[in-house]
């Protein structure tokens, strides 16, 4: 029986999938089958830890806010409906950098709401 060597096109995919994988371990970065797989699976946890990164943040901007409001005598908790109660429209983002940044404004902003 006479050898069958792979085309352009199949040889061309091969090496394009390859590409992507370079830099896994073991089969993955030099199986065909077996880095697809892995083109899939790190597509699928890409799309998930997208929405987990804003989630993250979001989390960290709380957190920045609680760390400066606890010396002043407010939990996040009471410190949010306080703003909310006084009609202060600022998003959580723009708190925690003002608490980061502008300490003293981000004080006279707290004093605002006792």
């Amino acid at each position: 029986m006479s050898r069958v060597k792979k085309g352009k096109r199949a040889l061309k995919r091969r090496r394009n999938i390859l590409k992507q994988v370079k830099g896994y371990r073991f089969g993955r970065s030099t199986k065909k089958r077996q880095a697809r797989e892995a083109i899939f699976h790190a597509g699928t946890y890409a799309f998930a830890h997208r929405r987990d990164k804003k989630r993250d943040a979001r989390a960290l901007w709380q957190i920045k806010i609680n760390a400066a409001v606890r010396p002043l005598g407010f939990s996040y908790s009471s410190f949010i409906g306080a703003l909310k109660k006084k009609g202060i429209a600022l998003d959580r983002k723009s708190l925690s950098d003002i608490a980061m940044h502008k300490p003293e404004t981000f004080e006279r902003l707290v004093k605002q709401l006792s």
